[in-house]
């Protein structure tokens, strides 16, 4: 093939002019001499194309390209005299010509910037710059066409634009301008270009991602395109309207191309989320979800499953539960065989509860499958595939409460300097953290792209001086999820493993927390002048989502005084006690020394000093004084240490009947610690006892819930009781080892004191004072004048249940507050018919 293609350029290089003109005069009829045309342009892109000599036969390349050049306008200027007119217009001729003009402007071999420097210089001082003398030719031919030019409107578009961005600055001036003409011919035709924005959007998006473009080349293209749409007053709105859509889509298209080859593809993910909203923005579905399925492979490929899930989510909403057939082709094994949305829509749903399952993201999973189970139900009444989906889902409602599910760290990261790339400059993004991740291996991770990346030891926002520098600069620090509790679990007593998921996941606001000192420093006491700045960080979207990290799209600040800290720190203190508490009880194997380090650490003063530091620093009549505002968050702080006993107490009680003999003498100081606690804050702040009552419908105790308000520091409302059940038949002995199950594996923070549910009211000893027990909240002012009444034991007094449930405090606990006289006690064992009947009286 090589010695054929030789002879012809040697005959070819022998004809001039006149013989090109005698030739082409020969044919004696027309058809025939557009047989020939057509053929030698179908010759000449194949041979072209093949690159029959090795690459480093730079002579003869170029001879075979500038005899098919001069070839090639011999020809062209047939086209012009012979096929150009109404009568004569041959639209398959002319379209061939374009294709091989520009198949030969764009082959390897001519793409001189590819060559050394000494062999780029000897080709231009021998043959010249070939690519610039054909696109002067494709250019007039174009102008050539005049009102034929919308014939080749949209098909002529990709290849102009791929002869467009040839990295020759000439050669793009003189072709650009085609665009614009393009624009005015299907404009005048129409009243819009929409067909040639679609086209060019579309071939854009393969030529860069092909290595084609650069930042040169998108200045160009803006400043002669608007240059040329401001000549024309019809197109000028729409013009540079259309200018700036194709930049945003190059500046996206060559952010995501500078990263898509890197071992890490953190960056990728985030570009390909960056054009796939770009797509979804001007509507181009196709587009859309091209970008959706590169984003679900990064993904599974790095095992992130909730995002991948998340990202075949957009592309289900999409659907709709029709008959109707998929719009867009779907990059995916299973899209040619699912034709109508119902099938695919079905098939993406199970694929997206695989994946969330692998995630651990149950309460998602089920969200899909209940919408399953309304297609099989009500729509297909497919009850086999109905019974399916519903053991699927009691699986993962199973999981939710036994599996252990770690709370994710999240980590604020900020890239600033110059150095970046622009859709990573000077912003900042939340991170979410794998399982267990520390925060070392995520920084090591994070800055192995950007090996000159200085890391900032500073959390505070960097000055112009860092931001306008030419360096990169990282920043990295954990943040606290910031979100309120939802709605539906205010107020609630819920298994922790429900309430935990809500608190660390779907969450769009963060905060970060910096102490600092202000006024007079005490050096014996660092509560009294301890301040807290708070930033909350507001993301794009809530994580977890299609991506484990989004920009921070506001940043709020906050100051909180001392006594404010002092409120919150004692508030997560409680809680603490509490969640370990509800651990212990709901699984009895745990080990006991977290639970020994955390009550220790509390009640014995040589550790942590307990509540003496606060009382100096806010209880003295000095501050007060100074302070009459902090009256309220004063008692708040008071209520919160009153309100710590009752649980230490539990902890307590949980400790020793777990800890070994060994630990004994260590368990005892602690009771010995706690005693004299108990009695100071009980005489100084009152005693507050827990309540708790038992869920009639599982037989389940119930843990006490206290949910927090961060933002008034104020816990206040009232816990609702479970609906009165209506009687029902004893329960058959396979109910009834289904329900000792249940009470075997459930607990509640006062599990010790279970009851058994099928106690009549006769076997319970008769309460002497109905009126006190009735009552939900009982301080000094509630006792009698002459306060004679008598002291109950602290259990009974704990296991004392209100008839309308249980008072909050503002602190947010339930129970009693009274004072430190003592009420007659109760018995340990109340049964759900009692209770019932102090709910109808209350009710009453």
């Amino acid at each position: 093939q090589s010695h054929y293609v030789a002879c012809m350029a040697t005959i070819l290089s022998q004809m001039d002019k006149d013989h090109y003109s005698t030739y082409i005069q020969a044919f004696p009829s027309r058809p025939e001499l557009m047989d020939f045309l057509m053929e030698t342009f179908i010759l000449f892109k194949d041979l072209i194309g093949k690159t029959v000599y090795p690459c480093d036969w730079v002579v003869m390349n170029m001879v075979q390209n500038r005899e098919f050049l001069r070839a090639i306008n011999h020809f062209a200027t047939t086209l012009t005299e012979m096929f150009l007119s109404n009568s004569d217009f041959e639209l398959q001729l002319w379209n061939n010509y374009f294709h091989l003009a520009v198949a030969f402007l764009t082959q390897d071999s001519l793409q001189l910037e590819n060559f050394s420097p000494a062999k780029r210089n000897s080709i231009l001082a021998k043959y010249g710059d070939m690519r610039a003398t054909i696109g002067a030719s494709i250019r007039d031919m174009w102008y050539n066409l005049g009102r034929r030019k919308i014939e080749f409107i949209p098909g002529m578009v990709g290849p102009i634009l791929e002869m467009t961005l040839v990295p020759e600055l000439e050669l793009r001036s003189s072709t650009i301008p085609i665009f614009f003409d393009m624009m005015l011919c299907e404009h005048q035709l129409t009243g819009s270009f929409s067909r040639f924005e679609d086209e060019i959007l579309r071939r854009l998006d393969s030529e860069v991602e092909g290595g084609r473009g650069d930042e040169q080349y998108m200045q160009l293209f803006k400043s002669i395109l608007l240059n040329c749409c401001q000549s024309h007053p019809e197109l000028a709105k729409p013009g540079e309207d259309f200018v700036e859509l194709v930049s945003g889509l190059l500046e996206r298209l060559m952010d995501y191309r500078a990263v898509m080859n890197d071992e890490n593809k953190t960056y990728s993910m985030s570009c390909t989320v960056n054009l796939l909203n770009f797509y979804k923005e001007i509507d181009r579905q196709a587009m859309y979800i091209r970008y959706l399925y590169k984003l679900k492979d990064l993904h599974i490929s790095y095992e992130n499953y909730t995002e991948g899930a998340y990202t075949l989510l957009l592309h289900a909403r999409l659907l709709t539960w029709s008959e109707e057939p998929n719009a867009a082709p779907v990059p995916s094994p299973h899209g040619p065989h699912l034709h109508t949305q119902r099938q695919l829509k079905e098939a993406l749903y199970n694929q997206i509860i695989e994946y969330f399952d692998q995630g651990k993201m149950w309460e998602e999973a089920i969200h899909i499958c209940k919408e399953l189970a309304e297609q099989y139900e009500n729509h297909v009444f497919d009850y086999e595939m109905l019974s399916d989906i519903l053991q699927r889902e009691a699986k993962f409602y199973e999981k939710i409460l036994k599996v252990l599910r770690p709370s994710p760290d999240y980590f604020a990261v900020g890239y600033y300097g110059q150095g970046f790339p622009t859709f990573l400059r000077n912003k900042v993004f939340i991170y979410r953290g794998k399982e267990y991740e520390r925060r070392e291996d995520f920084e090591m991770q994070l800055l192995s792209p950007f090996p000159n990346a200085e890391k900032l030891k500073s959390t505070s926002p960097p000055g112009r001086d860092i931001t306008d520098s030419p360096g990169q600069y990282i920043q990295c620090f954990t943040v606290q999820p910031a979100e309120e509790a939802k709605v539906r679990l205010k107020g609630r007593s819920i298994p922790e493993q429900i309430t935990n998921f809500y608190k660390a996941n779907h969450v769009q606001r963060f905060s970060y927390s910096r102490p600092f000192k202000r006024g007079p420093n005490d050096p014996d006491n660092e509560f009294a002048n301890m301040w807290i700045e708070r930033t909350i960080f507001t993301t794009a979207y809530p994580l977890p989502g299609i991506l484990r990290w989004f920009v921070v799209t506001s940043t709020e600040m906050t100051t909180i005084s001392p006594l404010e800290n002092a409120i919150e720190t004692m508030m997560k203190t409680n809680e603490k006690i509490m969640s370990e508490i509800n651990r212990h009880q709901n699984d009895p194997s745990l080990p006991v020394n977290p639970l020994s380090m955390l009550l220790n650490g509390i009640v014995d003063p040589a550790v942590m000093g307990g509540f003496t530091k606060y009382e100096k620093a806010f209880f003295q009549e000095s501050y007060m004084q100074e302070h009459t505002e902090d009256a309220g968050n004063i008692e708040k702080l008071k209520d919160l240490i009153a309100w710590q006993i009752p649980l230490l107490a539990e902890g307590i009680r949980i400790h020793g009947q777990k800890v070994t003999e060994d630990l004994r003498p260590f368990h005892e100081r602690m009771e010995q610690c706690f005693e004299q606690l108990r009695a100071k804050v009980e005489s100084q702040y009152g005693v507050r006892e827990m309540m708790f009552f038992e869920d009639r419908r599982s037989g389940r105790p119930r843990s006490i819930a206290w949910v927090p308000d961060w933002d008034r520091l104020s816990h206040a409302g009232a816990r609702q009781a479970p609906p009165t059940p209506k009687p029902s038949p004893r329960p058959s002995e396979s109910e009834d080892r289904r329900n000792e199950r249940k009470e075997n594996r459930s607990s509640s923070i006062f599990g010790a004191w279970r009851h058994d549910p099928r106690q009549s009211i006769s076997e319970l000893p008769e309460p002497k004072d109905e009126k006190w027990r009735l009552s939900c909240n009982m301080s000094e002012s509630s006792l009698s004048s002459d306060g004679k009444q008598p002291s109950p034991s602290r259990p009974a007094a704990a296991a004392q249940p209100s008839a309308a449930g249980s008072s909050l405090s503002p602190t947010g606990f339930g129970g009693r507050v009274k004072s430190a006289s003592k009420l007659p006690p109760l018995p340990r064992k109340i049964s759900p018919a009692v209770y019932e009947t102090f709910l109808e009286q209350s009710d009453a």
